[in-house]
């Protein structure tokens, strides 16, 4: 066992083992629902009070990183998709890109791939964001909003399945390009999605925001100051409700985000304080809206400058075999929970990398769950972590 994660094992075995009288212990999960997954919450109670939050990861562990050693980048894919499953779209588009500049044929994509690939991963940012949002409705106990939020993502599923074959775990992003092309007639049925969704959305925003129930249970709980947000490492909207403007999409410029107009939300303070569970809320709602605006734009470009012809080949550029030089390299996207990055260490002679490092967003996201869990009630820490929206299968890996 390492050195430092059995320091840090010990000190909670100690501080288990001296509890005070009135304190006891308490196992939240695996099972409990509202982890969101197989994670164990180890609570330290006084009362209803909470005094220190323990957890324990690596009930889903894959060994991605292995796996993607074992193999060649192509075969890679698949496995990527199971990363933060309820966003595979943006999971294969970070490993591709890195890829794909390491091979140095980044710049050469057809426009239509990129915008194609900007359209299906923003249709996927909504429906995360939608599950994220319905989630943490039942978790406080609003019914409604969850089956909303499941209603409207069903049709993001239904044309994603029409367009790779799959509902979730897509392979569809390739290296070079695309599996296929978009199956004819799917702009116009995405634009219809687009009209039907906008007052959906709206309807959803309506009656959660303002709901004075769900307000008492997030406003001014869970507050995570900018500084204890850059110093665990958080990203997406965890670290924008906090009120950093700090989104991949801009600051990095991949893609064709660059020519794409869109707002990136952060935390106001607007119910209580920055950065608190109101924020990370309201903000994924308000990124589901700016993704509404960029898929509107893509579909735009789609059936104007880019048309499909003929002769376009999705794959006119997917390599027949990866040979890369030896290497390293670290590449990063904007994913609907953060920052997902790939280090690559590759080597000469074979397709097959010596080293590759998944970042996922939500392990760091979810390591200031003990920071923001000291002090707060039992209720309060199901609202905190559920504001954080995880996916163990990204935590683990």
């Amino acid at each position: 066992m390492d050195v430092k994660y059995n320091a840090g094992y010990n000190k909670y075995k100690d501080r288990i083992q001296q509890i005070g009288s009135t304190e006891m212990v308490i196992n939240m999960g695996p099972q409990h629902p509202s982890t969101h997954g197989v994670l164990r919450l180890e609570l330290i109670t006084d009362g209803e009070l909470v005094k220190e939050v323990i957890p324990h990861l690596g009930y889903l562990h894959r060994c991605f990183d292995k796996h993607a050693e074992s193999m060649n980048y192509t075969k890679a894919i698949p496995f990527t998709d199971r990363l933060d499953y309820l966003a595979s779209m943006n999971n294969s588009h970070a490993f591709v890109m890195g890829v794909e500049r390491m091979l140095g044929i980044d710049q050469k994509l057809p426009k239509r791939v990129e915008y194609i690939r900007a359209l299906v991963c923003e249709l996927n940012r909504i429906a995360s964001h939608l599950i994220a949002i319905g989630t943490y409705g039942i978790d406080i106990g609003a019914f409604t909003p969850f089956m909303w939020c499941f209603r409207d993502r069903e049709h993001i599923m239904n044309m994603l399945e029409w367009t790779s074959g799959s509902r979730m775990l897509y392979n569809y992003i390739w290296i070079g390009g695309l599996y296929y092309d978009l199956p004819v007639g799917f702009e116009e049925r995405c634009k219809e999605f687009v009209d039907y969704f906008k007052p959906k959305l709206q309807e959803l925003d309506d009656l959660l925001s303002t709901n004075q129930i769900f307000i008492s249970r997030t406003a001014n709980i869970g507050v995570l100051p900018a500084n204890v947000a850059i110093n665990y490492g958080c990203s997406g909207p965890m670290l924008r409700a906090s009120g950093i403007k700090w989104d991949l999409r801009r600051i990095d410029g991949y893609s064709v985000y660059p020519e794409l107009e869109f707002e990136i939300p952060v935390g106001k303070g607007e119910m209580g304080a920055v950065g608190d569970c109101w924020d990370r809320y309201k903000v994924r709602v308000d990124e589901v809206r700016e993704s509404v605006r960029i898929i509107e734009q893509c579909l735009e470009r789609l059936t104007s400058d880019f048309k499909r012809t003929v002769d376009f080949d999705p794959r006119a550029l997917v390599p027949r075999k990866v040979n890369i030089k030896a290497q390293q390299y670290y590449v990063r996207a904007e994913n609907p929970k953060g920052e997902l990055g790939f280090y690559f260490e590759t080597q000469d002679k074979t397709d097959i990398p010596r080293r590759v490092k998944a970042r996922g967003p939500s392990f760091n996201n979810l390591s200031v769950i003990s920071e923001l869990g000291k002090g707060v009630l039992i209720s309060d820490l199901i609202s905190i972590l559920g504001s954080i929206d995880i996916v163990l299968g990204e935590v683990d890996r």
